[in-house]
């Protein structure tokens, strides 16, 4: 999955560098096609890929976990 992230991000970069490099009457449509696979297509595969074996509630604030901030910050943590 890493690896697909990475060729899907380097050819919509790619995309956008060939848009503004080369003077083509699709030029702008390369610009937009890589804008559009970045957020479209790179952006939730590499949020999934980061996200997909931690816990969400691992990072709401419930009762318990603002008391575990207490707690550390009070035993002398900055």
């Amino acid at each position: 999955m890493r690896y697909i992230i990475l060729i899907l991000f380097l050819a919509a970069f790619g995309s956008i560098v060939a848009g503004f490099l080369l003077e083509t009457p699709f030029a702008e449509k390369l610009i937009g096609f890589g804008v559009a696979g970045l957020f479209i297509v790179v952006f939730p595969l590499f949020t999934y890929y980061r996200w997909k074996d931690r816990s969400v509630k691992d990072y709401m604030l419930t009762k318990e976990n603002i008391d575990k901030m207490r707690d550390f910050k009070n035993d002398g943590h900055s």
